[in-house]
């Protein structure tokens, strides 16, 4: 059987992502690399190193990763939240939430540098907002926001919340008003 990863398609960005490998060697040493770009094009990637359990397969909810990649231990999310920037003083900032971040998964043979032959791959896209969730900007006199309505008719009040207003999903059926943070001057007036 063909190495291959277990991975969902698509999930929102603060959602727990599961990441399992099956169809591996007993025992074999992998290393698992994440890459992801920002808006700007900008490259941000990390790396793990496994050691798969005898029944060839990897969960890395159960498996803590071993010392030399960018983390170590039981970490399920660590390919994510170790993800680094190639540019120095860079950092991974979103702006349009309701384009996803795409996520390029991959795992290869042995804990090597470079590491050793490709052995599986998968995409992942971590969405900011469900699915038919609108984005409706408001400018009224010194307000600057913007509503994140749910689809379908809510009859609910909007949440409002001070914040920068970027990297918000909405939950379910609830209406969201984030606003900037007070003091800022360009909202002065």
């Amino acid at each position: 059987m063909a190495p291959t990863i277990r991975l969902s398609a698509c999930s929102l960005f603060d959602e727990p992502l599961a990441i399992a490998m099956q169809g591996l060697g007993p025992w074999q040493q992998v290393t698992l690399w994440t890459s992801s770009w920002d808006e700007a094009g900008e490259l941000f990637q990390a790396c793990a190193r496994y050691q798969v359990g005898d029944d060839g397969e990897l969960d890395l909810a159960r498996c803590p990763a071993l010392p030399g990649g960018s983390f170590s231990g039981l970490e399920p999310m660590g390919l994510l939240w170790a993800l680094q920037p190639q540019k120095p003083f860079w950092y991974m900032v979103k702006r349009d939430v309701q384009s996803p971040f795409l996520l390029q998964l991959e795992v290869f043979e042995s804990h090597g540098e470079p590491p050793g032959r490709l052995l599986a791959q998968a995409q992942h896209k971590q969405a900011f907002l469900w699915d038919g969730v609108r984005k409706v900007p408001v400018r009224e006199r010194r307000i600057r926001a913007t509503l994140f309505l749910p689809p379908g008719e809510c009859q609910l009040q909007p949440s409002c919340f001070s914040g920068t207003g970027q990297g918000l999903a909405v939950p379910g059926q609830l209406p969201a008003l984030p606003l900037p943070w007070l003091e800022r001057p360009e909202l002065e007036g």
